[in-house]
């Protein structure tokens, strides 16, 4: 046994020991560092994947509800496959683009309540949205009240512009629909519950191609009947969702009606607004694209090539727009707890998958830029047109990787007013007037026009977005997050 003369040397010893047995060599150090960025990245990325997979197969179901109608109205005839096309693609596109952009306030609002825990909110800011949206249904009503008259106007045929105006009138409980599912679908897609949207759209396209089945061929009701078909669908898919989400799915976020939904209606039209033309004036973008194509001379090639590269664009579309509603969710998700690095990181993981996703398609464009348009034709001028064209659409869906998830932190942080103006500059100030003048003046057609459009107003607003995104800074965020949930929960106090 040693002495106690001895102790004092044994325990000077024992730190200088213990420090060289801990001590760290630095490339252990960052070995463990990779280890640990590769943990989170794979923690973000199951949190993303949980909300981009669900909200993938949503969309699709619903973008597969439009093309099966207008499948089973070509058979019908080709007036009533161009009048359920007009009514889907004009009337309805422009209805659809306003009521989810201002749906999507709720990505901001609910996903910062559910990130901060106050649960309570969120079913009273969905009822809010309910209210404004119907609200917003009502007044856009004449749209498809007079249709007819409108499309006239614009040039169309009389025949077409009736029949058309004919269907409209059968989509107003369509439209009607769309003010209670928008919101049903954020107030389920902030508190994480994504898998079961995406069961019920399954549910809802099984009963459209039945009810199109019946409608059309069985009982032969016509154009009027494919049109109807949606209606039935898309209603399916609302009381579905209404149903899991007020009878037990949502124990803590669902408490019954509230008479709070109408307390404080004016700042939320106002951020519901903002998100409306945020949406709206990128949705509308590309379909100027199409308008302005169709009146180049000898156009009907041009359009055909152009349709097809669109349809493909706007199937391909469907991956980013999940990107966009996943990183909104999670980035509000991580303010409203406080957690202003968890946003900026679970922005760069956005991106990053988003941007490799690209990529593939980029790719994949590229190699059979001759042989995807067979899919649509078998007419050589067309598909030689499609083969020219090939390389802006490639490059149009490496660019839509980036900009919808970067509209996605946009939303999720509250910046809807700031990017509808970025949007009006980037798109109808620059990108339009050079489109053009590159179609027109310098007489490069559809090319010319669909060049001008990304690289000028495209390419800049994704430009700007980055910038934006990079510069933030997310604690300040965050703070700003915190004190608008504070504040409204002493509102709920005063009004108790």
């Amino acid at each position: 046994m040693p002495s106690n003369d001895a102790s004092p040397l044994v325990e000077a010893k024992v730190p200088l020991l213990e420090d060289q047995t801990l001590a760290k060599h630095p490339i252990i150090e960052e070995e463990e560092h990779d280890q640990d960025l590769k943990r989170k990245v794979w923690i973000e990325s199951k949190k993303l994947w949980h909300i981009v997979g669900p909200a993938i197969f949503s969309r699709i179901a619903s973008y597969s509800m439009l093309v099966i109608t207008q499948s089973f109205a070509g058979h019908l005839g080709d007036l009533e496959l161009a009048a359920i096309s007009i009514a889907n693609n004009v009337i309805v596109g422009f209805d659809f683009g306003l009521l989810l952009g201002m749906a999507s306030a709720l990505e901001t609002l609910c996903g910062q309540a559910f990130g901060a825990k106050k649960y309570y909110m969120l079913g009273v800011y969905m009822q809010r949205s309910w209210i404004v949206l119907s609200i917003c249904c009502v007044l856009l009503l004449p749209i498809y009240l007079f249709a007819s008259p409108a499309l006239k106007v614009l040039g169309q045929p009389d025949e077409l512009a009736e029949l058309s105006g004919n269907v409209a009138i059968w989509l107003i409980p369509l439209h009607f629909s769309f003010a209670f599912q928008f919101p049903l679908q954020r107030f389920l897609q902030s508190q994480l519950k994504t898998a079961v949207i995406a069961w019920v759209s399954l549910l809802a396209l099984l009963v459209h191609i039945f009810v199109s089945w019946l409608f059309v061929f069985k009982l032969q009701f016509g154009v009027i009947g494919a049109s109807a078909t949606t209606n039935f669908s898309w209603w399916a898919l609302t009381l579905g969702l209404y149903a899991y989400a007020t009878r037990g799915g949502c124990p803590n976020t669902w408490t019954g009606y509230s008479m709070e939904a109408f307390s404080g209606l004016w700042e939320f039209v106002k951020l519901s607004a903002s998100s409306g033309v945020m949406l709206c004036l990128e949705n509308w973008y590309y379909r100027i694209l199409i308008l302005m194509t169709g009146n180049l001379p000898n156009a009907e090639i041009a359009v055909d090539a152009l349709s097809i590269c669109m349809t493909i664009n706007g199937l391909e579309m469907m991956i980013p727009l999940a990107f966009f509603a996943a990183t909104g969710v999670r980035v509000a998700n991580e303010l409203g707890s406080g957690n202003g690095k968890g946003a900026k990181f679970a922005t760069i993981v956005s991106v990053l998958t988003s941007i490799i996703i690209g990529l593939f398609f980029w790719i994949l464009i590229m190699i059979f830029h001759d042989k995807f348009g067979y899919i649509f034709s078998t007419s050589k001028p067309v598909l030689d047109e499609v083969n020219k064209l090939s390389l802006l659409l490639a490059f149009t869906i490496l660019l839509n990787s980036v900009q919808p998830v970067l509209s996605g932190v946009a939303v999720g942080s509250g910046w809807q007013s700031y990017v509808a103006y970025i949007n009006l500059g980037c798109y109808y100030v620059i990108g339009v007037p050079l489109g053009f003048l590159m179609g027109w003046v310098f007489n490069q057609g559809v090319m010319g026009i669909w060049a001008g459009m990304i690289f000028g107003g495209t390419a800049t607003q994704t430009l700007i977005l980055a910038w934006i995104t990079i510069r933030c800074d997310w604690e300040n965020e965050a703070e700003k997050a915190r004190l608008h949930l504070t504040k409204w929960a002493e509102t709920k106090q005063e009004v108790i």
